[in-house]
């Protein structure tokens, strides 16, 4: 008796091991197409809502050119090696955030916390990123009827407090939001992320280069290229410095799982410290180019460029009211800003419907159908906490606050530590050199000795230290 059920066992496995070959098979997964595709893919999740208003008001006020400087010596030091680390632990493992961790460490189980870390980091930031991006929806369909053609920022502020503030519209807008993304990324990523990204990047650069050549033609626009650029380095303190560290890692998706997930989907050929590099320029490009089409505008009609959502739905309203035209550019504006969430919310959705899909045998559609809900379920607390929940409190953070500081101070630098401590001590030199050449293909020994120590040594020091100073440690 025991032969035939031997036999039984041996054919049970065969199938099992076959039909775990075709849901796991690399070959079968979907990628980008072109190296171009890649490349806009990629810039899309690096570039968001922190590009248009965070970075060109960071540079202006703690320094000008002397921070840029300091922030381009960050990228260089932590940002960029990482961010071509990640990638290429993708790319190898063709997998997964949680998946690539087994697939290159079969033997040490504890490294696939690391997935799981990007996967809750990616749900945190997308329930309250997403109320954001509802906010910018919501402002282009003002901005075209003229509500908020005002030229008083207080005016400005109130309305923009009456949208906040308001449950129904809040949520509405959310919804809106995760329906359009969640949509595009049921396509998958070769007809959905690259097709839509594509199209996207070039449009953000023409409506920026078109809000630029305004900007730069009104009376007065000198002060706010010399707010920007003009080096000011006594401002320069070690405040400053953690500041720039921190941007340097956050500002290119780094530490969520995004470019692992994204990695896994690069081509073969792809060039990936090229890649990252031009990713890395241009996201720094549009960031420059939001503060040169933004600052000369709010110094010329003599307002304040406050940082953050003041100044984006405060102070924009009320510096293109003083505007001629203001309503085209106004519109313009926003959408420019709706287009720079899109890229970021598409590479946040991924991580968790590459894990649903890979890992739970989901079918897209399902994995995305669920992650949607998720996000919608745990982003209605952040959505709500402007208004009926906002003396509602946890550690004195309303919904909102909280997930931001989980996701930004804690799950985001320790997921980057971690990804430096295996790429260093576990994956080793060898794997490194041979996936960063090409299999030797290409010619960049030296470069790659130095990432490689960059991020051994240098990456996790400075992450930790941006850690216990975004948790107040000191």
């Amino acid at each position: 008796m025991h032969g035939p059920f031997r036999r039984m066992s041996r054919i049970n496995q065969r199938c099992q091991s076959k039909k775990y070959a075709s849901t796991m098979n690399p070959s079968k997964r979907d990628g980008f197409t072109s190296k171009f595709g890649v490349l806009v893919a990629t810039l899309g999740s690096a570039v968001g809502l922190g590009n248009i208003w965070k970075f060109p008001s960071l540079t202006g006020v703690n320094g000008g050119a002397g921070f840029l400087l300091v922030y381009l010596l960050a990228t260089l030091m932590v940002g960029l090696p990482l961010m071509m680390a990640e990638t290429t632990l993708g790319r190898a493992a063709r997998a997964n955030a949680i998946t690539t961790f087994d697939r290159l460490a079969p033997r040490q189980h504890g490294w696939k916390l690391i997935g799981w870390m990007g996967f809750l980091s990616a749900l945190l930031i997308m329930a309250f990123y997403s109320e954001v991006a509802g906010w910018v929806y919501a402002y282009i369909f003002k901005a075209m009827s003229g509500e908020v053609l005002t030229s008083d920022p207080k005016i400005a502020g109130e309305i923009f407090g009456a949208l906040v503030s308001n449950p129904t519209s809040s949520l509405i807008w959310q919804w809106v939001v995760l329906g359009i993304t969640g949509s595009i990324i049921m396509l998958g990523v070769s007809k959905g992320i690259e097709a839509v990204t594509r199209k996207l990047m070039p449009v953000l650069y023409i409506l920026l280069l078109v809000l630029c050549a305004r900007s730069l033609t009104l009376e007065g626009a000198a002060r706010g290229l010399t707010f920007l650029f003009s080096p000011d380095f006594s401002k320069i303190t070690p405040t400053v410095v953690l500041t720039a560290f921190g941007l340097a890692f956050f500002k290119l998706s780094l530490g969520m799982g995004t470019m692992l997930t994204y990695g896994s989907y690069f081509r073969e050929d792809q060039n990936i410290p090229a890649t990252t590099t031009r990713v890395m320029l241009a996201d720094l490009s549009v960031s420059l180019l939001a503060g040169i089409a933004i600052f000369p505008a709010v110094f010329a009609f003599g307002f304040e460029p406050a940082a953050g959502p003041s100044l984006v739905f405060m102070t924009i309203p009320a510096v293109f009211t003083a505007m001629p035209g203001g309503i085209v550019f106004m519109t313009i504006f926003f959408i420019l800003t709706a287009i720079a969430s899109v890229g970021a919310i598409l590479s946040l959705l991924e991580v968790p419907v590459a894990i649903l899909s890979e890992r739970f045998g989901m079918g897209r559609k399902k994995a995305s159908t669920c992650t949607i809900l998720t996000i919608a379920l745990i982003g209605a607390p952040a959505a709500l906490s402007q208004g009926v929940l906002a003396e509602t409190k946890l550690f004195g953070m309303n919904a909102f606050e909280l997930f931001d500081f989980l996701s930004s101070n804690v799950l985001l630098p320790l997921g980057g530590i971690l990804i430096c401590l295996f790429v260093g001590w576990v994956y080793g030199l060898p794997e490194l050199e041979k996936r960063l050449s090409n299999e030797g293909t290409l010619d960049n020994r030296g470069l790659i000795r130095a990432v490689f120590f960059l991020v051994r040594y240098v990456a996790p020091l400075s992450i930790a230290i941006v850690l216990l100073h975004g948790l107040k440690v000191f």
